[in-house]
């Protein structure tokens, strides 16, 4: 029965050591697959990581999403391996209408792919200066599939770069039925009492489609102060 035991814990030792090897012999991924989400060729200003890509693989018994975020900027990187790839988008994820086909990837070494969306609303002409206690700010949202309606733009001011709808330091709202499409709005943003004794603010416009969550923003402003 002894000698069982130890054939059986020798088996099972030289088994744990092979897998052990298996392990650290395994090949982590190299290529880099990055991108950004674009209009016209533009990227978009999106909230930091409210927006996920999904790549899939097919032919392998694991088959599963590797979600891809994107940045505020409107890019996004992944570290992956060489192969043949799916992109998709999440329905109803972005401030943009739905894209029900994929999208082919293929990725040898490192891989640049710029995915076009059609957003409902882009914002364009936009400026913001201090002007004493306030923030004068001039932006025209324009309709690009105006299906869906119009809730409301923002402005949006932080501390730091990540500014948004979620990340704030103060909010001026300005509703629908106050903007034109296609027309300049110019509004005076009181500057809030947290942040008038910084040195500098961060400042993003953002406008809200009726039933998106996710809202299409401006690229983030640095204000002094």
């Amino acid at each position: 029965m002894k000698l069982k035991s130890i054939n059986t814990y020798l088996i099972l030792l030289i088994g744990l050591m092979a897998a052990s090897c298996d392990f650290d012999n395994f090949e982590e991924p190299k290529s880099t697959l990055s991108g950004r989400v674009v209009y016209n060729g533009e990227p978009l200003g999106l909230r930091s990581n409210g927006v996920q890509l999904e790549l899939w693989q097919h032919g392998y018994d694991l088959f599963q999403k590797i979600p891809v975020y994107v940045d505020q900027d409107g890019s996004f990187s992944a570290v992956l391996f060489d192969g043949d790839y799916k992109m998709t988008l999440l329905r109803g994820n972005g401030p943009w209408m739905d894209q029900t086909d994929s999208i082919d990837v293929q990725v040898r070494g490192n891989q640049i792919v710029d995915v076009e969306v059609q957003p409902y609303y882009v914002l364009s002409n936009t400026s913001v200066n201090r002007n004493g206690d306030n923030l004068s700010v001039t932006f025209t949202v324009d309709g690009v599939n105006a299906d869906r309606g119009l809730e409301h733009a923002s402005v949006y001011m932080g501390r730091t770069m990540l500014t948004d709808a979620v990340r704030n330091d103060g909010i001026f709202n300005v509703p629908a039925d106050q903007i034109e499409l296609g027309t300049p709005v110019t509004i005076e943003v009181p500057i809030p009492g947290n942040l008038s004794a910084r040195s500098e603010i961060f400042v993003r416009i953002g406008a809200k489609t009726v039933g998106i969550p996710e809202l299409v923003y401006t690229q983030v402003d640095s204000i002094t102060l």
